[in-house]
């Protein structure tokens, strides 16, 4: 049987395990969960570079005990020269590009978003901050083994990775993906890190590093410049959060689509559905993601530029307005378009009750591919979310593009505190939805919930079908019962990445903690 981990001291859950266990050290050696947060986000920028690094974004939600839950907005604003009519002087015109230096036009944020949440840590308590970098140093100068997904996905992204500027160099052997099992040697992001912890991470936007990288992006063509990583802080915010039976549930604020995860389980509890793993709690699951995503699609984008804010569509009436639209024996037809990315999420909590939510990405694997050589950082392409056309996700200076990241934490009723989510980008509320249903509303063991069977609708980038897709694990009546109702089910293999690398932690108010990851990724939770 799947049981969590379980302990008292600390716990963290994460997709790499050289993560869980620098996370795992600091919190051993006294270190708050924001600390260990830190150290396992530096860790797993080395060691799953993939699917995130420290040339993107990063978003935190934080409980601290007897506060209201914060926020950290990690988000790159666009670059001040990047404009429609400046892409279009380089003969883009349609859609923003993926790869290479057009594709690198947001500063990356997440560096700065762990400078303010270090901040909320007491001085006379925190620890050095060459103690939370020294083992993603150490694991960038002498190697990590390349895993399977890794190898995976740069063979399956190749023919878009290779070629872009310091992407092969970096990445590849003798031109092609490494094996599993690899041993890759960042010397030159483990340098960068190095500097970090001993000048501080200001360095990055306002020190050598930025002078550095300002320079190889504007010679590359990028239209990032020194002033915007001048320019550039990470921001405090007060989270997003809606009221439902289970308690009080929070999540990132817009350009993020945490809106959406909040808005599906609000509608799945006005479904009054009691029972799991039966056609209702799916059917159910995905109608509430279709009303959520389609408002998503139409009206969030950077909330400076939004009609209404996101907070008002978690309104009550308008809630209800939406529950009733959906059939319960009927699924409404679909596609509407579909949101790319991928990225990592990262749960922890310490002894003395702080539960921290992370999420860090550069966008799309290995994100613009464009490396710098000099620091071993590449670049996110997250502007490639922006559109050329008006509206709220309009590209613009210093502009946030939408976001599919999104941290979520829960105050439950009766007193536990959870900090839950997933990679994915269009998945990921729709897996946030899956683990919370699963565990709060139905019971399951905390890693059973992550563990079992889980679909996606719509789309990953690179792919072509905007099909309803199932795991192969799941009852076939279930499928059969979906087909009937109207989905386009298509089935996919039985622990895909397609379905995401979701964790969770949670805290008990007598002082237990339980974590779980995903055997979808490469990582641990560990409890102790």
């Amino acid at each position: 049987m799947l049981t969590s981990s379980m302990g008292y001291n600390g716990a963290i859950s994460a997709p790499h395990r050289a993560a869980s266990m620098a996370g795992r050290d600091i919190l051993n050696a006294g270190g708050t969960a924001i600390e260990a947060m830190v150290a396992a986000a530096a860790a797993i920028a080395v060691a799953y570079p993939h699917m995130n690094g420290i040339g993107g974004d990063g978003f935190w939600l934080i409980h601290r005990p007897g506060q209201a839950p914060i926020g950290i907005s990690g988000c790159g604003r666009a670059a001040g020269l990047a404009t429609p009519d400046w892409y279009a002087e380089r003969n883009v015109t349609t859609a923003l590009p993926a790869r290479g230096p057009l594709a690198a036009l947001t500063v990356p944020g997440t560096i700065d978003g762990w400078t303010r949440a270090l901040a909320l840590v007491p001085e006379t308590r925190r620890l050095p901050l060459s103690d939370l970098l020294a083992p993603a140093i150490a694991l960038a100068r002498d190697g990590v083994a390349v895993t399977a997904n890794q190898s995976h996905t740069t063979t399956a992204k190749l023919d878009s990775l290779k070629g872009v500027t310091g992407f092969d160099e970096t990445f590849l052997v003798n031109g092609a993906p490494p094996a599993p099992g690899h041993k890759l040697r960042q010397t030159a992001l483990g340098d960068t890190l190095a500097r970090l912890a001993a000048v501080g991470l200001d360095d990055y936007y306002r020190g050598d590093i930025a002078t550095t990288h300002a320079r190889f992006l504007e010679d590359m063509g990028s239209p990032l410049r020194l002033t915007d990583f001048h320019l550039f802080a990470a921001e405090e915010v007060t989270p997003l959060t809606v009221t439902t039976s289970a308690g009080q549930l929070y999540n990132m604020t817009a350009p993020t689509q945490g809106v959406s995860s909040l808005m599906i389980l609000a509608l799945f509890d006005r479904l009054g559905i009691a029972q799991a793993e039966g056609f209702a709690h799916l059917h159910g699951l995905i109608e509430a993601t279709k009303q959520a995503f389609i408002q998503r699609n139409a009206e969030l984008g950077d909330p400076d530029h939004m009609a209404t804010p996101a907070q008002d569509w978690l309104a009550a009436p308008h809630l209800d307005t939406l529950a009733a639209r959906i059939d319960m024996t009927r699924a409404l037809p679909w596609p509407h378009p579909a949101k790319p990315g991928d990225t990592i999420w990262m749960g922890t909590a310490d002894r003395d009750g702080t539960v921290v939510s992370f999420i860090q990405s550069v966008f799309w694997e290995f994100g613009s591919a464009l490396t710098c050589t000099e620091t071993g950082v590449f670049f996110q392409n997250r502007g490639a979310g922006f559109s050329l056309a008006q509206g709220p996700n309009q590209l613009g200076p210093y502009r946030r593009p939408f976001h599919t990241l999104n941290p979520a934490l829960a105050q439950l009723t009766g007193g536990r505190v959870m900090a839950y989510g997933t990679m994915g980008g269009e998945g990921q509320p729709q897996t946030q939805a899956a683990v919370f249903t699963r565990h709060v509303h139905f019971g399951q063991d905390l890693q059973a919930a992550v563990t079992a069977p889980r679909w996606l609708l719509g789309k990953t980038w690179g792919e072509t079908t905007t099909t309803l897709k199932l795991e192969d694990r799941f009852d076939p009546a279930l499928v059969t019962a979906l087909k009937t109702a109207g989905h386009e089910v298509e089935m996919i293999a039985p622990f895909s990445d397609t379905a995401g690398h979701a964790g969770a932690v949670v805290l008990h108010p007598e002082g237990l903690i339980e974590a779980a990851s995903d055997p979808r990724a490469d990582g641990a939770a560990l409890a102790f």
